[in-house]
């Protein structure tokens, strides 16, 4: 608890940690590139980001593009940023917020990618709505995405991954999906990556787990509009 408690109150003096009871947390909304980055970069947002592997990863990798990690609990950005901050990592941010409040601190269409990596695989049926892949979540990102944009999704999940791809297929059509059930067999989608590995992927790896991978592309959004 105490650990907690300390990393609570470092967030709470971080800039790059979003959260509530910070100004910009009631104002970042289709604000990103102005207040926080300071640029027009593309943006490329992390869904349940954990720890912030991925988003300091990608951040070191492409100076060039703007990363936001999301997840809910903040002794876990703490990590992240902390990363963030000994590395002089001025292109990533994290936000602290559930993922069915995305569009609460995203304008339509100000992001240009998504990532999920390894989110809970909710495999009960009752908690099917709960999925990060469920076509509600979906319709979300899209909005929130840029025509086009792109999503990727990585899980050692197989149940997971077989729902997604049954979800693309009959209920959320998609462009240019590409899949794989053994990544590291897929030496193009490897690029995607950066060599960047997670904690547990490496802990599932090691165990002898095939890492799933998929990406697409975001049709246009005929239908949203802003309430």
């Amino acid at each position: 608890m105490r650990k907690k408690l300390f990393r609570f109150a470092e967030n709470a003096k971080r800039e790059n940690i979003i959260e509530p009871g910070k100004p910009l947390f009631d104002k970042i909304k289709g604000n990103w590139h102005q207040l926080y980055f300071k640029n027009e970069r593309p943006i490329t947002v992390e869904l349940g980001c954990g720890d912030g592997e991925y988003s300091v990863g990608l951040a070191e990798v492409d100076r060039d593009r703007s990363y936001i990690g999301v997840d809910i609990k903040g002794d876990r950005l703490y990590q992240g940023s902390t990363y963030a901050l000994d590395n002089d990592l001025d292109n990533v941010a994290f936000l602290r917020t559930k993922i069915h409040e995305l569009d609460k601190f995203f304008g339509e269409g100000e992001v240009d990618e998504f990532w999920l990596t390894f989110p809970d695989p909710r495999p009960r049926d009752r908690d099917i709505k709960r999925r990060l892949t469920n076509p509600r979540f979906l319709k979300v990102y899209q909005k929130l995405c840029r025509p086009n944009g792109w999503f990727k999704f990585k899980t050692d999940s197989t149940s997971l991954f077989d729902y997604t791809l049954e979800v693309l297929e009959n209920e959320f059509p998609v462009n240019d999906l590409v899949f794989t059930k053994d990544l590291y067999k897929e030496e193009e989608l490897l690029k995607d990556h950066h060599g960047i590995k997670t904690k547990y992927e490496g802990i599932w790896t090691a165990k002898g787990e095939k890492i799933k991978y998929l990406k697409f592309r975001f049709k246009e959004n005929e239908g949203s509009n802003d309430e």
